[in-house]
């Protein structure tokens, strides 16, 4: 009897222990949540419980688990003990990452909450998903170091590269010389604020929003959503435009090609009905002027204005679309048109083809039809002259 009672105590004393701690932790940290609503740490703590639960059973059955008296534990407990101890330093990493993610999530949301300013709001955000994957990497590292440091071979493995610490150094530094400049990079794009999550940018020619950044690469969402993915450091190598630094909104242009003819006050006055009717259109400013003239055409410029990248694309369509469709149906003598003229016949010798001869010219005759040829018209007929 002795021989069951004892396993079940230990193993099912340890279960019933390890879910009594945790509920009870989920219980106060429930009501602290519900009397501290302005503090949204106690809610995002009570994702740790399960860590907690594996961390505290883990413990609990190291140090217990030769009490059971099983043939099976006394002859295994060395790679059983090693077993646990290896589950008990994953759950710990498992649990750190989990209590730093909440601290500093709870950090951002109460920042977020007092902030007005969007570009700060970004920019904190940023440096909070690169200081989380930082923290979560090396925890993982001191982790994984852990569980390899109990094995004794692994120990005089990692004596025997000590010993060449400098050679390795050398060579690693130098095939992970691009990793490493990602990396630092990553730390500049992170606390020199040069892109922040959320920023509209322009690289390569391709339009986007910032959606994704990490210790090496960086995403942009374009806007027909595909993704561009970009290591960090070209943004420390190379130009690229950041149209929400230094403020979000934006100032946009549309041109129109028209004949000299077109009505540019009427146009004017219809530009400012069509951004009174534009819910993207911010009110700031606007304007409607002639920069160029051609031969045949002349260009019209329209400047808008919107809170961002995204709203200023949707005035100039909007502009574009209705003015065209308003000179369209009032104003069609004011689109381009294209002058056409019968083609002129240039000259024989322009041409360089031999010019015909000219036939002769008739006889002329001074004498009268009738025959009479000594006879001078003098313009009063039936008249002689002596």
């Amino acid at each position: 009897m002795e021989n069951v009672l004892r396993p079940l105590t230990v193993l099912g004393g340890s279960v019933l222990l390890t879910l009594a701690v945790g509920w009870a932790a989920d219980l106060l940290l429930r009501r602290a949540d519900l009397r501290h609503p302005e503090i949204p740490l106690w809610g995002l703590l009570r994702r740790c419980r399960l860590p907690l639960q594996v961390v505290l059973l883990t413990t609990m059955l190291r140090g217990s688990f030769r009490e059971t008296g099983w043939r099976i534990f006394e002859t295994y407990h060395t790679t059983i003990g090693r077993a646990l101890s290896l589950v008990l330093t994953g759950a710990g990493a498992w649990l750190v990452v989990r209590i730093v993610s909440a601290v500093v999530e709870s950090a951002y949301a109460r920042y977020a909450s007092s902030t007005r300013d969007p570009a700060r709001v970004r920019r904190v955000r940023t440096q909070v998903t690169l200081i989380m994957r930082i923290v979560t990497a090396v925890v993982v590292v001191v982790a994984v170091a852990a569980i390899l440091l109990t094995f004794p071979d692994m120990r005089a493995v990692g004596t025997s590269m000590l010993a060449s610490a400098g050679i390795i150094g050398i060579v690693a530094g130098v095939a992970a010389q691009s990793t490493l400049g990602n990396l630092f990079a990553g730390f500049q794009i992170a606390f020199g604020d040069m892109v922040r999550i959320g920023d509209t940018v322009v690289v390569d020619g391709e339009w986007g929003v910032v959606e994704e950044v990490t210790l090496t690469f960086l995403t942009v969402r374009t806007w027909d959503e595909r993704r561009i993915t970009m290591p960090v450091s070209y943004f420390t190598s190379k130009p690229f435009e950041n149209w929400s630094r230094g403020g979000i909104q934006m100032t946009g242009t549309v041109f129109f090609q028209l004949d000299h003819s077109a009505p540019v006050p009427l146009m004017r006055e219809k530009l400012h009905a069509i951004l009174l009717e534009c819910p993207a259109w911010d009110g700031r400013d606007w304007n409607l002027a002639v920069t160029d003239t051609t031969p045949s055409t002349m260009e019209v410029r329209a400047v808008v204005t919107a809170k961002d990248a995204n709203d200023i694309w949707t005035v100039r369509c909007a502009v574009r679309e209705a003015m065209l469709a308003w000179l369209a149906e009032h104003h069609a003598y004011a689109l381009p048109r294209i002058g056409a003229a019968p083609a002129a016949i240039l000259p024989a010798q322009s041409r360089g083809e031999p010019e015909p001869e000219s036939a002769p010219e008739p006889e002329r005759s001074d004498r009268h039809p009738s025959g009479a040829g000594t006879r001078e018209d003098t313009g009063r007929p039936g008249i002689d002259r002596d």
